[in-house]
């Protein structure tokens, strides 16, 4: 109901449906360019307006969200946090949140737990917060996620250790909270303690 011309209209006057050719024009600069700051704040105005929900309808009918998808593989950490904001700025909608999960968006941005930006590392629990569903919570909880949560939640940085915290009491088990801790109990065996501070990686496979 947000995203219809009227009510565009309403809200920004008639000259604000002109935002449809804005951001086909930022599509297009972003796909077209190959300098690379230039590119970073290209894809962080798209996700800006991935805050407003008037913006959905088109930003779905520019393959926008596919865009922020696609720039999680990206190997410049910027265009990772950019998209990843994007995307956790859109995914409450629900015609947004299932485009994600139907086009592989949860174990992508799984991968970006294992980020050594802060800002990323926030922004890719949130996203699997909003993403999770009946029929996507399992992905999103799966044990090295799970586990992952556990050492976010130990570490001395308060923001992350809070949010990973939310993660484990709203959405997981304790079933799968003891068995994220077995398994680290494994790891400190085999290859000594863990440390909080240390940079995560997952092996989602």
């Amino acid at each position: 109901m947000f995203s219809t011309k009227e009510y565009l209209e309403r809200k920004t006057g008639p000259d604000g449906v002109d935002r449809f050719n804005y951001l086909q024009a930022l599509v297009t600069e972003y796909q077209d360019t190959e300098e690379g700051d230039y590119k970073q704040q290209v894809l962080a105005n798209l996700a800006n307006f991935a805050y407003d929900p008037i913006n959905y309808a088109f930003m779905r009918e520019l393959n926008i969200l596919d865009l922020f998808l696609d720039s999680l593989e990206e190997q410049d950490e910027k265009l990772v946090e950019f998209g990843l904001g994007g995307l956790c700025n859109a995914c409450l909608d629900k015609e947004n949140k299932a485009h994600i999960l139907e086009n592989g968006g949860v174990p992508l941005v799984i991968k970006c737990l294992s980020s050594a930006s802060e800002e990323t590392v926030m922004s890719a629990i949130t996203t699997l917060m909003y993403l999770v569903t009946p029929q996507s919570q399992a992905e999103i909880t799966s044990l090295p996620v799970v586990e992952c949560m556990l050492r976010f939640a130990a570490c001395p940085n308060t923001r992350l250790s809070n949010l990973a915290t939310v993660f484990l009491e709203d959405y997981c088990s304790q079933d799968q909270i003891q068995a994220a801790q077995e398994l680290q109990q494994q790891m400190s065996i085999q290859h000594g303690p863990a440390q909080p501070s240390d940079e995560t990686s997952l092996d989602t496979s």
